[in-house]
């Protein structure tokens, strides 16, 4: 995923079609000059769909697509034949993309399955030929009904990567390393901080033909909240994670000083994040003997489970992986 492809927000213009007008016709044949109405029906206008689509990962091919305009339904015709709908636009998503009104901010659709179709902006309806206004007391109804106009609207797409774990720590943790590791994933890897730009995913194999999805997002710093750094511009791919894995380096002046404030951050960010279960990964262990080792448990954070890891050298990854998949089932 090159960093300069991914993008996980879009504002799109998008116009469904009007609806088809009804017909005031009259049936007349050779042998019947005065037939009763045979007005069909209006067609309806073209829906704008959001489809969920697994193969795609970013939204870069909606970048470029600002003005989404679906067809308008075709009028209804003599013979009570009913125009044609108009043909509906299906816009394919990657999965976990919500769709929020420009102006108001409301979460108008959410597409998390494969194959999942939303209709984001309902096509006008059709019109009613006057077959439909005959009674007994108007047998010969002239009007017929228009069909709706069109709905038009500036939509927001966001994408909130779905991942099983999400890792969570400041620039230069070793979060990238890691991922790059445990996966297939080759994310930018450099000795200075802020080297991941954008979020990457990983497949991480496990026992047993198992795996599980782990993403990584650029590193929080204090202020994260308040837009300091990459600010919470990536903060929102970790909403979906189900468990979230701390990293903080070995050498860290005070790792618990560390988790305190990416848990800060998180919290002033959204404060459900910190209901999701949480697993603690001292990285660059390799730098470690088993004395300070031992010193630096003595002040690790209560309440959370944590392991001693090396990238690098490839130690701890798998209990690493037994821990993930324990808080994952």
């Amino acid at each position: 995923m090159a960093s300069s492809n991914f993008i996980d927000y879009v504002n799109i213009f998008c116009r469904s079609g009007a609806g088809g007008s009804g017909s005031a016709h009259f049936r007349r044949e050779k042998f019947v000059p005065k037939g009763g109405p045979d007005g069909g029906d209006g067609g309806r206008g073209g829906h704008i769909i959001l489809r969920g689509n697994k193969q795609l990962w970013t939204l870069i091919h909606l970048k470029y697509r600002k003005h989404i305009h679906a067809d308008s339904g075709k009028p209804g015709e003599g013979g009570c034949r009913s125009g044609a709908h108009g043909d509906d636009i299906i816009l394919d998503v990657p999965l976990g993309t919500i769709a929020k009104d420009a102006e108001s901010g409301k979460v108008m659709a959410e597409v998390l399955d494969e194959a999942q179709e939303v209709i984001l902006i309902n096509g006008g309806r059709g019109g009613l030929g006057n077959y439909n206004f005959k009674t007994a007391t108007n047998q010969s109804p002239r009007h017929a009904q228009l069909g709706d106009p069109t709905t038009e609207a500036w939509v927001i797409l966001e994408l909130k990567l779905l991942a099983d774990v999400g890792l969570v720590g400041f620039p230069n943790a070793g979060k990238s390393t890691l991922l790059s590791v445990m996966s297939e994933a080759k994310p930018e890897i450099a000795d200075y901080p802020f080297t991941t730009l954008t979020p990457n995913l990983g497949v991480v194999a496990y026992r047993d033909h198992m795996s599980f999805v782990m993403a990584d997002i650029p590193g929080i710093i204090e202020g994260a909240s308040q837009g300091k750094g990459l600010g919470i511009r990536f903060l929102r791919h970790i909403e979906r994670n189900s468990i979230l894995l701390y990293m903080i380096a070995s050498d860290s002046k005070d790792i618990r000083a560390e988790y305190n404030t990416l848990k800060k951050e998180l919290k002033r960010y959204n404060p459900e994040l910190l209901d999701k279960a949480s697993l603690l990964a001292i990285s660059k262990s390799d730098l470690l003997d088993q004395e300070l080792m031992d010193e630096i448990k003595k002040e690790l954070p209560s309440g959370i489970k944590f392991v001693f890891i090396s990238s690098v050298m490839q130690q701890g990854l798998l209990d690493l992986k037994d821990l993930i998949w324990k808080a994952l089932n």
